[in-house]
């Protein structure tokens, strides 16, 4: 292989892994119309490219913070002037620990092709096996099974099994399934405790309600699954938004709306962190014809206190609630700041 076209396909690589490692959305305009692909965490066989976005999409919801990939070696093949293939072998290492996943080796091939001045990709497929290293005898690596060595393996299986079923179970009794944020059970639970801090502390507490513009419009225009594509890629922005503040949560409260708990952030501040929000949800450009702008936009409204010692979290919910429906009223892509005192 050339030096030159070995040097392009390593570049195509690193691309690609540091856009899937970072959760960037800007991958899914790197795969060709003409696509297939699988995935290790599917049995479908993806014969187009809206089907592969999708899953892409709904993969960064769900772990939406910055994955670690190691990789463990890496073999290019120049198959013709316009195709080039990269077959590597790799870690991941998650946000949050996963000993299977750290453990096992995952195989990714991607089927790079130049389309006019461009390179796609037009096929990926990755598996992550499970289970002990097998010789080329069938037995395992460090020598034929016997009795004991077999029930071991079967106890540590189990046992692993065990552990990341309650991971995981209580991973869904926390999450939405449909964007990967934390559900509205989880967000009662952090604002109360956040609540209880920044009253003892007698910090600020703010908190930005969302709200997309015309969403009925949206899902009846385009569909259901486009809808629910919107409301992944929208639960993303804010999924990178809260890992920059570190101490931020993001939720989906219910049906289109979403909420952005910020404590230790007045007034002012998350004024200037919800118009972030606004500029990344325009940064998405995802075509709405329901829209003056004739794209997706929201509306949000914001309170901010520092709690009282005769008040209780409802009246910061309250005044955020107030917010939005001032942004409403006022039309789309708006931001409100609710009164110190409801009613005002």
């Amino acid at each position: 292989m050339a030096p030159e076209r070995q040097r392009l396909a390593r570049l195509l690589l690193d691309e690609y892994l540091e856009m899937y490692a970072a959760r960037d959305m800007r991958l899914v305009d790197r795969f060709s119309q003409d696509f297939s692909g699988f995935a290790g965490s599917s049995d479908q066989l993806v014969k187009a490219r809206e089907a592969w976005v999708r899953m892409v999409l709904s993969d960064f919801a769900q772990v939406p913070g910055r994955i670690g990939i190691d990789l463990v070696d890496v073999f290019f093949q120049d198959l013709a002037l316009d195709v080039l293939v990269a077959t590597a072998f790799f870690h991941i290492q998650l946000p949050t620990p996963d000993p299977i996943f750290a453990r096992e080796t995952a195989r990714l091939v991607l089927v790079f092709r130049q389309e006019g001045a461009d390179w796609k990709i037009a096929h990926s497929s990755i598996s992550i096996p499970y289970g002990m290293p097998r010789g080329l005898d069938g037995f395992p690596a460090e020598g034929p099974p016997t009795p004991q060595r077999e029930l071991q393996v079967l106890l540590d299986e189990r046992t692993r099994a065990l552990a990341e079923a309650r991971r995981q179970l209580d991973v869904l009794s926390h999450t939405d399934q449909l964007t990967g944020l934390a559900n509205r059970r989880r967000f009662e639970q952090v604002l109360a405790r956040e609540w209880e801090r920044a009253q003892r502390a007698q910090t600020a507490l703010s908190l930005v309600l969302l709200d997309v513009d015309a969403f009925k419009a949206f899902n009846e225009s385009y569909g259901r699954l486009a809808g629910d594509a919107c409301l992944q890629a929208l639960a993303l922005v804010l999924s990178q938004l809260v890992e920059r503040q570190g101490t931020d949560l993001a939720a989906r409260h219910g049906g289109d709306e979403f909420a952005v708990l910020m404590p230790g952030l007045d007034g002012q501040a998350a004024l200037a962190a919800a118009r972030h929000i606004q500029e990344a949800i325009a940064g998405l450009a995802l075509r709405h014809l329901g829209t003056p702008s004739g794209a997706l936009t929201a509306s949000l409204g914001l309170a901010s206190l520092v709690p009282g010692r005769d008040q209780t979290p409802d009246e910061l919910l309250r005044r955020a609630d107030l917010g939005l429906r001032r942004a409403r009223q006022a039309g789309y892509n708006g931001i409100e700041l609710a009164p110190e005192a409801p009613g005002e």
